[in-house]
């Protein structure tokens, strides 16, 4: 709402009905202290000694904005070491881009170590969930334009002194705070339940297809592979193109076990960079990624099912196979070509030390467990009925996040 006769956006758009008051504007500097977390690495974590938090690990292992459960641990020794203190607000301040280093987090414990890299916001008389939702939220964008390098971004605690924010008072800070966090409580019940299922369907599929009375079959003796090309993202766009192309990627980034192509969003090849000569994929086709940093994703397989009238093809670094002697039904090679036992196979032939990788041969010389028609149906049907459920449990998630950032625009200024 604005104030109609200083025309200032000073109060938010939706707002607890006890509320009138305006919002308050000031630097950061003014509500807070600042100073730096102190070096701890990675290889001095340990499995016993006092909690502490990296700076990396605000990327990966904390997704919300409100630490609940401290991971991480070290029994180093030093003096120079920095101690949270409860509701202190942290952010890295070093990464990889000006928008992702805006990743705020409060510490609601006291005397957790805090690592290098991380700058500490430590307010005065405020709310520290308030202000790391804030930041995360309306303030991402000025963070990001403070944000300074090219290659590697840094956040320096100078700039984010300057930074203006908005509040009101510290009661109405902690009532829009309880709302979030319950509902990054409910997000993060929602992704146990997410892996939780996962978990249950990984030792499932392993312990269905490591069955020794199927026929163990060569996979070049009922498989064709074909040649696929080499376009990278620069060259793929989602709304330009007729062609879609299945980069590895996207593999290893989240895509289903089994790809419904009509369902699925695939980038699309641009005009300018159409191959000559591809092949389509049909009904049954088999994608491997045949590179990974990872031992345990490298040989990742997705099946590819109801292509429809939609032209797919499979691009960079991906192994494009089909069962040219109809020995599978639609379905099972997804699930069969990701057991453990065949995985164990092509982990131990991959190649590389960084980076792991397979070739066509590597496939084509293993061999895959295939039982009767009738029984894979029967096994394609119950794993998919939990992929159904996975893909419930999802939608449901991704439900509570677009209400979460539905909030975090409208309940702030």
């Amino acid at each position: 709402a604005a104030d109609k006769q200083d025309k200032v956006l000073n109060v938010p758009t939706l707002r607890f009905p006890e509320y009138s008051d305006k919002w308050l504007e000031c630097e950061l500097q003014d509500i807070a202290d600042f100073s730096k977390g102190a070096g701890i690495s990675k290889d001095q974590l340990s499995e016993t000694g006092e909690s502490c938090i990296l700076y990396g690990e605000l990327y990966t292992k904390y997704k919300s904005e409100v630490i609940s459960n401290v991971i991480s641990k070290t029994d180093i020794e030093n003096s120079n070491l920095v101690r949270s203190k409860a509701n202190d607000v942290i952010i890295p301040s070093s990464g990889e881009t000006a928008i992702d280093i805006s990743t705020a987090r409060c510490v609601p414990f006291d005397n957790i170590l805090l690592g290098g890299d991380l700058n500490i916001i430590r307010l005065k008389d405020q709310d520290g969930r308030f202000f790391s939702y804030q930041l995360n939220g309306v303030r991402k964008l000025d963070i990001a334009q403070i944000a300074q390098g090219v290659s590697v971004v840094h956040l320096y605690g100078e700039s984010l002194k300057r930074l203006k924010v908005r509040y009101p008072s510290k009661s109405e800070q902690e009532k829009v705070s309880s709302l979030l966090s319950l509902i990054d409580e409910r997000i993060e019940t929602q992704n146990r339940i997410i892996a939780q299922l996962q978990s249950l369907i990984t030792g499932l599929n392993n312990n269905l297809m490591d069955n020794l009375s199927w026929e163990n079959v060569q996979v070049g003796d009922f498989m064709d592979f074909y040649s696929t090309n080499f376009l990278s993202w620069e060259q793929l766009d989602y709304k330009q193109g007729e062609v879609k192309n299945l980069h590895y990627g996207l593999i290893h980034s989240g895509l289903p076990t089994l790809i419904d192509c009509g369902l699925c969003s695939l980038p699309n090849i641009k005009d300018e960079f159409l191959p000559k000569q591809y092949t389509l994929c049909e009904d049954g086709d088999v994608a491997f990624a045949d590179a990974s940093e990872d031992t345990n994703e490298v040989g990742k397989a997705v099946e590819i099912y109801d292509c429809r009238d939609l032209s797919v093809v499979c691009g960079l670094h991906t192994i494009h196979g089909r069962d040219k002697a109809n020995a599978t039904i639609v379905g099972f090679k997804g699930f069969a070509f990701n057991a453990k036992y065949f995985h164990d196979q092509l982990r131990r032939i991959a190649q590389g030390s960084k980076i792991y990788s397979i070739s066509t041969d590597n496939v084509k010389s293993c061999y895959l467990r295939i039982p009767s028609k009738s029984e894979q149906k029967q096994v394609v049907r119950l794993l998919s009925a939990y992929l159904q459920k996975i893909d419930i449990a999802e939608q449901e998630l991704n439900a509570y996040q677009v209400q979460k950032q539905y909030l975090l625009k409208t309940m702030f200024v």
